[in-house]
């Protein structure tokens, strides 16, 4: 750790920040609009800001070079340990997402080799042909004329995409079934994290049995997937083959199927549920911004001139990378990050205290005046600014984190992505459905309330 020396500290300004919120207040439902709040304390108290809410304190870092201390400089002293992540920890386990300290460092280095690049430009394939498999299926919604939630179009279609080039299954007859309980536990996880309700759900209530069966729902799925993958001669060159054949360069110790169990449940929901929410939120932004759509099209057009799309199409499909990384810049799905301090630190010139929990939102820093112009619109062409994204600081956009802690899946996310864009982009244009006003929903991450309704629409079509 580089934490600041006891003169720093002593020297440094203690934050300020707004009235707290009440157990009482938290216990009665759901607050006010996260980002309308933290935009609101960002402004009266500043980049490092500290707040009451119920019986904790936070420590809000709402500026870049902040994010940056937290999140590379000195990332060792703000670790993952928050009540927040013992919630997670029941779903997930100790994978690489909730584990800290030597343990994470050696799962991440058994996981890193299946993200290298050229492994992730050999699942494009892949990811491009389950996208093609989904446009079969729009043929028929397009001539229906009724809505459909692009959010559940595009969880079932990641999931497959996340079975296939990660696990070697494709998941087809799962989906359903992991798709009901992950909306059980996704929902439990934040209306506990909402009311500070941390006990866990061995209670004989039935919200705490729907909890129970969800999760006994998941765990029977990526069993089963140890289980085939373990028989002989099924090893097939997928992730889970490498992590069950991996072994530690220093003790020669391989994973345990405890382990495994943690590390495919991290990967199977955050592989598929931030690409599936990167993509809803960016067909309804699209929809409501029909030049930027007109753009999307004409360089699908002159690129693909409607073949399916490979990996090496990648570098070619700027704006179509541009128009992801806009929605993501408006929309983070991992709205949301939370570290613990370990020891005394100073950020921004302000104190942070040992055990302070210490919030960063990608919302605010991806929203903010100080690195982007004209910060709430829907700008693709931002991307192509060289000079700009020059001067605007690394830790300005962060939709996967940054620094050691960085999403291991972000290449595989963002090919995954720009390919099932491509693939259904050629052909489509899907519409918000009438009467409904697109507006976030925050779970564990921040996805478009109601799974964001839409007409699809076949392009030659439109009008």
């Amino acid at each position: 750790m580089t934490c600041a020396t006891r003169v720093e500290f002593e020297a440094a300004e203690e934050p300020t920040g707004p009235s707290p919120v009440s157990l009482w207040q938290l216990l009665r439902g759901p607050r006010a609009d996260p980002l309308a709040r933290w935009t609101a304390i960002a402004r009266e108290h500043g980049a490092v800001a500290r707040y009451r809410l119920g019986l904790g304190r936070r420590t809000l870092v709402s500026n870049a070079e902040g994010a940056k201390r937290v999140l590379q400089e000195n990332a060792a002293n703000y670790v993952k340990q928050h009540a927040t992540y013992s919630l997670l920890r029941r779903l997930f386990g100790n994978g690489l997402f909730t584990s800290n300290g030597d343990f994470w460092l050696r799962q991440r280095r058994l996981a890193q080799p299946a993200f290298h690049r050229e492994r992730i430009t050999a699942m494009g394939e892949q990811m491009a042909a389950a996208a093609a498999d989904t446009a079969r299926s729009w043929e028929a919604r397009a001539s229906s004329g009724g809505a459909v939630s692009i959010f559940d179009e595009m969880t079932v279609l990641t999931l497959r995409v996340v079975g296939d080039a990660l696990f070697g299954s494709g998941l087809a007859e799962e989906a359903a079934a992991l798709g009901k309980a992950w909306d059980t536990l996704n929902n439990q996880l934040a209306e506990r994290a909402a009311r500070m309700w941390f006990v866990p759900p061995v209670l004989p209530t039935r919200y705490d049995r729907d909890f129970r069966r969800a999760r006994k729902a998941v765990n029977e799925v990526v069993d089963s997937m140890i289980a085939a993958k373990r028989r002989p001669g099924a090893a097939s060159g997928d992730l889970l083959s490498m992590l069950i054949e991996a072994r530690d360069a220093d003790d020669g110790t391989q994973m345990t199927d405890a382990q495994l169990r943690d590390e495919v449940r991290t990967m199977l929901f955050a592989g598929h549920e931030t690409t599936a929410t990167a993509l809803s939120w960016t067909w309804a932004l699209l929809a409501q911004h029909p030049e930027a759509e007109r753009k999307l099209h004409a360089e699908l057009d002159r690129v693909l001139q409607g073949r399916t799309p490979r990996a090496a199409d990648f570098m070619e499909l700027r704006f179509t990378k541009a128009v992801l990384e806009e929605s993501m810049r408006l929309h983070p799905p991992a709205y949301l990050l939370i570290r613990r301090a370990v020891a005394d630190d100073v950020v921004c010139g302000k104190r942070v205290r040992k055990g302070s929990v210490v919030i960063l939102s990608p919302l605010l820093l991806h929203r903010s005046p100080l690195y982007w112009e004209k910060p709430d619109d829907f700008v693709p062409e931002r991307w192509f600014d060289a000079e700009a994204e020059r001067k605007r600081p690394r830790f300005a956009w962060v939709p996967f984190g940054g620094g050691p802690r960085q999403c291991i899946g972000n290449s595989f996310a963002m090919m995954e992505a720009v390919l099932i864009l491509a693939t259904l982009a050629q052909r489509f244009a899907p519409r918000l459905a009438d009467g409904y006003a697109l507006r976030p929903e925050y779970r564990v991450l921040a996805r478009p309330a109601e799974g964001a309704p839409m007409v699809i629409e076949k392009r030659a079509t439109r009008s």
